[in-house]
């Protein structure tokens, strides 16, 4: 025995939600986009999405199963073979996109509006941002470049040192070369 919604249903009983779901359905296939309350819409979204993934398959067997629901002979083949071939394969789910409208000016419920999204799919910025870092990556220096480089520099001041300390001191510098020469020896 399938589980009912948790709160009220949209109809008087669980045949007329069925009903009532599978008729927005039937209406968004036909006009692409429909405007109703903000629950109903939320409701129907699922429905329509199984059955667009159905009609991607575009087997008999998937035309059968969405039979089931939309009645209208009319409308699945609208649903076969305009909507599903006008969808990006590389989509995996998302087919359908809820907007909402505001406030109904009679009794106030919150509207909205469901329609198919045709649109292909854009590549996400997450991988453009990762190429870029992978990029700038590539572009420092490793750990073995910077330690010789800064070796490199060590070396180049201790020897302005050395001259700094030649041009004011010539007998001091001659002492430190001597000693250095009495070292190597």
């Amino acid at each position: 025995m399938p589980k009912p919604t948790k709160g009220p249903r949209l109809g008087g009983s669980p045949a007329h939600q069925k009903l009532i779901l599978d008729n927005l359905a039937q209406e968004l296939f036909r006009h692409q986009a429909i405007t109703t309350t903000f629950t109903k819409a939320k409701r129907v979204q699922p429905l329509a999405e199984k059955l667009i993934s159905k009609a991607l398959r575009g087997d008999l067997a998937a035309r059968r199963m969405v039979m089931k629901h939309i009645r209208d002979k009319e409308i699945v083949y609208v649903l076969f073979d305009v909507i599903a071939p006008k969808i990006d394969k590389e989509r995996a789910g998302g087919y359908t996109r809820i907007v909402k409208l505001g406030n109904r000016k009679g009794d106030n419920a919150p509207m909205a509006q469901i329609s198919l999204v045709l649109e292909g799919v854009e590549k996400k910025k997450v991988v453009k941002v990762a190429e870029k870092a992978t990029k700038k990556a590539a572009e420092k220096p490793t750990v073995e470049e910077v330690v010789e480089d800064v070796e490199v520099v060590e070396e180049a001041k201790a020897e302005e040192v050395a001259e700094v300390e030649t041009a004011e001191a010539p007998e001091a510098a001659e002492a430190a070369a001597e000693e250095k020469a009495e070292d190597a020896k």
